[in-house]
């Protein structure tokens, strides 16, 4: 069974190499945006949302004044091979509470339970979890107790309690990245390669496949909570 490391501190360069890996790999499953490879703006994402995990593993060093912690899990056989992790924000004021920012598992070590460990390991520091997800994951998270509350954006938001906690979870403010030079790099690129249609087409797709996912969540909560 893979090895489960908790951080609350920095962990090694090669820890953190591995885990903005399986970010950029993993995007679309991750991501709140859940944006396919085919859109073309994906490699935009894959920067902005490998660069916020990126200031969040930063941010175990406590400079940053809001609380990270991290749970690792690495290969038995190789335990420098990272398979899994699991970046989660303890909430001031409630010792309880947490709530999930990103999880991912390898790909080669799925349905080995590694993401069940990781959540149970992190509940049993803070009883009070929340997170969010794809109405298709709902059964999966259901399985390790938690439950429907509501509607985040396109994500339906679960709990183990049937309701949030009132303490206030610290967030890095990331929606500068979007605007960064780095960004508009990338979308410059992007243009001068694919042309304004093409660029103008992608976003047209991504805000229809964002209206459809925040629909569907809706449609599902009010269906689930009545």
């Amino acid at each position: 069974m893979p090895q489960i490391t908790h951080y609350q501190s920095p962990c090694p360069e090669p820890v953190n190499s591995q885990i903005l890996q399986m970010v950029v790999d993993y995007l679309t499953d991750i991501s709140m945006v859940a944006i396919p490879p085919s859109n073309l703006l994906y490699n935009i994402y894959q920067y902005a949302i490998g660069y916020e995990v990126h200031l969040y593993l930063e941010a175990l060093n406590g400079t940053k004044g809001i609380a990270v912690e991290l749970l690792v899990a690495t290969d038995d056989d190789d335990p420098e091979k990272v398979v899994g992790f699991l970046l989660y924000l303890p909430v001031k004021d409630d010792p309880d509470a947490c709530g999930v920012a990103y999880m991912a598992v390898h790909a080669s070590h799925r349905r080995q339970g590694i993401a069940r460990r990781m959540l149970r390991e992190m509940v049993g520091r803070y009883p009070h979890a929340e997170l969010n997800c794809a109405v298709a994951k709902v059964p999966y998270f259901e399985s390790m107790g938690f439950q429907v509350v509501g509607v985040r954006g396109t994500q339906v938001l679960m709990n183990t309690r049937d309701h949030g906690s009132e303490g206030l979870m610290g967030l890095l403010d990331v929606a500068s990245i979007y605007s960064s030079l780095e960004v508009r790099q990338i979308h410059t690129y992007l243009l001068q390669k694919h042309g304004k249609r093409a660029m103008l087409d992608a976003e047209k797709q991504r805000d229809r496949h964002l209206d459809q996912m925040t629909r569907k969540a809706q449609e599902f909560v009010r269906e689930r909570l009545g």
